[in-house]
C-alpha cells in the first residue's frame, strides 16, 4: 500500500460488493481497508483514521445509518468524508443519511468507472480546500474575497450582507456537501437564540436574488448545498 494515498474504508454486509469496491479502489492506489457491518466499521476506523468511509445502509448489528451518526460525534472523524452506498431510492433513507453527517450517495449497482470518478471528486475536495488562499474563493465565474466581503461574478462586483457573504463563503468552501439548517445555524450564528431555520431560508433567497439560481442547491428536508 502507498502511504500517501488516501486511506478508503469500506463498509457492506455483501462480500461480492467489498471485493469488487476494493478492487478497483486498489488499482487506483488507495489504501482500502474493510468492513462487514456497522459495529466493525467503528473498530475499523478508530484504528486507521480514514480520509473517506463508504457505509451500505441497510446492514446487521449496526446499519449504516448509526454507524454514521457515531462516527460523526467523535471528534477524530471531524473531517472525515462519508458516503452512503445503497440500493434504496427512497428519499427518505437520503434525507436520513444526510441528517446524521453523510456527504454523499452512491447507487448501487455499482459501476466502477464512476464509481472511482465520484470518490474522486469527493476527495478532491480535501485538496481544493487546502490549496485555496484562506480569504479568497474562486469557483467557476465566481471570485469570494473573504478580506473585503465582496463577491464578483464575472468581472463584476456583488455587495452582500455580512451574513448573506459568510452563508456563501461557507457552502462554498465545500462544493457539494450539503449542510442541514442546523450546521449553518452553528457556523454562521453561533448560538444566537433568536435565528430560526425562516431566517436562513430569507438568506438564501436574498443569495439567489443577487447571484441567481444555479449556485446554491435546496436539498429538500435537509438543507443545502453549493454547485461548482
Amino acid at each position: 500500500m502507498s502511504s500517501n494515498k488516501p486511506k478508503i474504508l469500506i463498509v457492506d454486509d455483501e462480500p461480492d460488493i467489498l471485493d469488487l469496491i476494493e478492487y478497483n479502489l486498489n488499482k487506483e492506489g488507495y489504501q482500502v481497508y474493510t468492513a462487514s457491518n456497522g459495529r466493525e466499521a467503528v473498530i475499523e476506523a478508530k484504528k486507521v483514521i480514514p480520509d473517506l468511509i463508504i457505509l451500505d445502509i441497510m446492514m446487521p448489528k449496526m446499519d449504516g445509518i448509526e454507524a454514521c451518526r457515531v462516527m460523526r460525534a467523535m471528534p477524530e472523524f471531524k473531517n472525515t468524508f462519508m458516503v452512503f452506498l445503497t440500493a434504496r431510492s427512497e428519499e427518505y433513507s437520503e434525507i436520513a443519511g444526510f441528517n446524521v453527517g453523510a456527504d454523499d450517495y452512491i447507487a448501487k449497482p455499482i459501476k466502477p468507472r464512476a464509481l472511482i470518478s465520484r470518490i474522486n471528486a469527493i476527495l478532491r475536495r480535501n485538496v481544493q480546500a487546502e490549496e485555496e488562499v484562506d480569504n479568497k474563493i474562486e469557483i467557476g465565474d465566481l471570485v469570494i474575497d473573504r478580506e473585503s466581503f465582496l463577491v464578483y461574478q464575472n468581472g463584476n462586483k456583488i455587495v452582500l450582507a455580512k451574513k448573506e457573504f459568510e452563508l456563501l463563503f461557507l457552502l462554498a468552501s465545500k462544493p457539494g456537501k450539503v449542510y442541514t439548517r442546523e450546521a449553518i445555524l452553528s457556523n454562521i450564528w453561533e448560538d444566537s437564540v433568536v435565528v430560526t431555520n425562516r431566517t436562513i431560508d430569507v438568506h438564501i433567497r436574498k443569495l439567489r436574488e443577487k447571484l441567481g439560481d444555479t449556485y446554491v442547491t435546496t436539498v429538500k428536508g435537509v438543507g443545502y448545498k453549493f454547485d461548482s
